[in-house]
């Protein structure tokens, strides 16, 4: 908004013995302008702020379209209208007064001894001079607004601005809630007024709302990153020295909130290397070590979460994305709960170090801030709890895990492997698959020709670990049932079922055959 004179502040300069004839409702409208014009119709020329200076010598003859001129002055916004009366009219003709009071537009009468070159350069005077204080107020409160960031962080800052610009400041945080205001203690009313005036995304904004309050907004951004709004509340829309002022706040608040940013993505960086360095074998570790401890639960141990992308889903192309992002999703839970970040990631997966009493916990948040689309394309292994000094065992114990966990599903521990781990595992599963096709078989055709269920049974009797009771209630055949087809398998299968290592080989080659039962 330009710098403005009202148009009582004119009619206030006694020299100039400037009267007012009609329009007392206007007199609080600014003037930004004087002109002087004997033009029939000079409404088209103008755009608003203007105080028109006229001796009516293109004046319409007619009353009626003397009343038009004025109209048409009104309609295009002007402050006011100078008529200067002792030389085309003697007096303001009394239809332009009865047409300035209906349309409350001041109507001043100037004297003839009063030129309208004074009346000019006297409010161009005021505007200047008021323009020289408000950048002189501006050079005065920037550097106290540059020092505040540095003494006293947000709530300085909008303090010394909220008291520059002689208005209500606001610093909302990208939730909407407020970090710091001027005055400190600011109404429940004014921050409602922000918050329904902020346009979400828009780098800067000003809104005009019908209390007759101005709300001018600029967004606290770094790249792509928002750090929240700066919101001043006024009377008046800001002068351009104000809006200068209010992105230099802007600015300093912005480099403010950014560095714990800063300062946090380098701890990140400097835990993956750490992290990466342990997993890779490198010599000299103590330093690593040393910064690895941060991980660690009060009892020196930790958990190891890996996150592996599934090659089902993912092309090659897509992996190192989908790990980036997954990655930023843990980085932003980690520092959520103010943990240190541990990350490392390989060609296909990323290592994430726990504590190791609270891991359970911090793993099944990590969980929930990935985006569904991610987890349903990964797979997700947790180690048991270790000495930090057993880091790579925890982590090859969790990259067990998830190569066996399904895609979308809450972490695999490792601890729930037991008893299945040899069915679980590339060469000794393909040992036991091709052990069951080959050593089955005779039970298997025996059931397809008669109808009997001899491996159901003898599955049964071996998970049973050979009680013919447990395994016939199993099954729901009489104990005398269940010795006659568990004989009959025997003979088949040309084995004794007595030794236990048989039974054990027979049974993980039946659970090879059936991996979902």
């Amino acid at each position: 908004m330009p710098v403005t004179v009202p148009v009582r502040w004119v009619l206030d300069q006694a020299d100039l013995r400037i009267r007012l004839r009609g329009g007392a409702a206007g007199v609080g409208g600014e003037i930004s302008l004087v002109l002087t014009t004997e033009l029939a119709d000079p409404a088209k020329w103008l755009s608003g702020g203007e105080l028109v200076l006229t001796t009516g010598i293109s004046l319409p003859p007619a009353a009626a379209d003397r009343r038009q001129y004025l109209r048409r002055l009104h309609e295009s916004g002007v402050a006011g209208v100078g008529f200067g009366t002792g030389l085309t009219f003697d007096d303001v003709p009394e239809e332009l007064v009865t047409a300035a009071e209906e349309l409350g537009l001041p109507l001043l009468e100037i004297p003839l001894r009063t030129p309208f070159a004074a009346v000019v350069q006297r409010v161009g005077s005021r505007i200047a001079a008021l323009q020289y204080d408000a950048v002189l107020r501006a050079s005065r409160a920037q550097p106290r607004i540059t020092r505040a960031v540095v003494s006293g962080g947000p709530q300085e800052v909008a303090a010394e601005l909220g008291r520059a610009l002689r208005a209500s400041v606001v610093v909302l945080d990208p939730s909407g809630t407020v970090i710091a205001s001027h005055p400190r203690n600011l109404n429940v009313t004014t921050v409602n007024l922000v918050r329904d005036a902020i346009e979400p995304g828009a780098a800067s904004a000003v809104a005009v709302l019908a209390e007759g309050v101005t709300v001018a907004q600029q967004s606290i951004r770094v790249g792509g990153r928002s750090h929240g709004v700066l919101a001043v509340v006024s009377e008046t829309a800001l002068s351009p020295v104000d809006q200068v002022l209010l992105g230099h706040a802007t600015s300093l608040l912005a480099l403010d909130f950014e560095k714990p940013v800063r300062l946090k993505e380098a701890q990140q960086r400097l835990n993956e290397q750490a992290l990466g360095l342990i997993l890779t074998g490198e010599a000299n570790l103590e330093p690593a070590w040393a910064q690895l401890a941060q991980a660690a639960d009060h009892r020196g141990r930790i958990r190891v979460l890996v996150v592996q992308a599934d090659s089902d889903t993912n092309a090659e192309a897509d992996t190192a994305n989908l790990l980036k992002k997954v990655n930023t999703a843990i980085l932003d839970e980690l520092d959520q709960a103010g943990q240190p970040a541990f990350v490392h990631g390989a060609d296909n997966w990323l290592a994430v170090l726990l504590p190791g009493a609270e891991a359970e916990e911090i793993a099944a948040a990590l969980v929930t801030r990935i985006d569904a689309s991610l987890r349903r394309t990964i797979r997700l292994g947790l180690s048991g709890i270790q000495p930090l000094a057993k880091l790579g065992e925890a982590v090859d114990n969790a990259r067990l895990a998830a190569s066996v966990a399904e895609c979308g599903r809450p972490p695999i521990e490792f601890s729930a492997l037991a008893g299945s781990a040899l069915l679980a595992f590339g060469e000794s599963r393909d040992v036991l698959v091709a052990l069951g096709a080959a050593v089955l078989t005779p039970v298997l055709d025996h059931d397809a020709e008669f109808g009997t269920g001899l491996l159901t049974s003898l599955r049964a009797f071996l998970e049973a670990n050979g009680h013919w009771e447990s395994a016939a209630a199993a099954v729901g055949v009489h104990r005398h049932t269940m010795r006659k087809r568990i004989e009959t398998a025997e003979a088949l299968l040309g084995c004794d079922l007595a030794i236990a290592r048989v039974r054990a080989e027979l049974l993980l080659a039946i659970l090879a055959r059936t991996p979902g039962d």
